[in-house]
């Protein structure tokens, strides 16, 4: 029985991950590094910032210490924050899809690898500030994705709430990455796949089911998955 519904972030609800790119790009460009959009995409796409920041210190030998990522971590915070603020996010679908959760009593969570600050920013001018009981971010968890703590942690959260316990079955996860679709499998959950991010080719082997929109997912599919 479909009892709740997971939703990565960055390219599952908002279209910000050409703004963490470019955020955390033009920090590179001032330490003399420059990071292709495809390497970005094909290696670091699913990590969190201070994961993103320390791969790419090994990768392109900047040598980085934990200060200096504390460090850079706060400049592509600034960077980000003046980039959301100017341009528009939310990806179509997402608002009638979650309307549909919330008419059926389905609960709904959020679990990301961006920061707190970020997603609250973003919530806010969307329109579904109040729509997640649970948020779980990168400053909540030691291992980020594929690892599956993140979702683990989100379903903990949801069921200290509630009338009847949610087992990971009971639960689909919405993704757009591969990262994120095996975190959703090592979690026992039910992964679906938007193809905001990747191609339906590259999702296809790891989601149970691929839409280019989420308002294309019918409800009777969520449930079906976890009959």
């Amino acid at each position: 029985m479909l009892k709740a519904v997971i939703f990565d972030f960055d390219g599952v609800i908002c279209d910000s991950e050409m703004l963490h790119y470019r955020a955390l790009n033009t920090v590179f460009n001032r330490y003399g590094v420059d990071v292709p959009k495809e390497v970005h995409w094909d290696k670091y796409l699913g990590l969190s910032d201070r994961e993103n920041i320390e791969a790419v210190s090994r990768d392109y030998h900047m040598g980085l210490d934990s200060a200096a990522v504390k460090r850079l971590m706060e400049e592509k915070k600034e960077v980000f924050e003046a980039l959301a603020k100017a341009e528009p996010l939310l990806i179509d679908g997402v608002s009638t899809f979650v309307q549909r959760l919330i008419e059926h009593g389905v609960r709904r969570a959020i679990c990301s690898g961006a920061i707190r600050s970020d997603i609250d920013l973003m919530l806010s001018g969307s329109g579904l500030a109040d729509a997640f009981e649970v948020i779980v971010t990168a400053d909540d968890v030691t291992h980020g994705k594929p690892n599956p703590e993140g979702y683990l942690l989100a379903l903990e959260k949801l069921n200290k709430t509630g009338d009847s316990p949610i087992k990971p079955a009971e639960c689909v996860v919405v993704e757009d990455s591969h990262w994120g679709l095996e975190a959703a499998i090592a979690a026992g959950m039910h992964p679906i796949a938007v193809t905001n991010t990747y191609s339906r080719e590259e999702l296809e082997p790891k989601a149970e089911f691929v839409a280019d929109h989420l308002d294309q997912v019918p409800f009777e599919t969520l449930c079906r998955l976890c009959d």
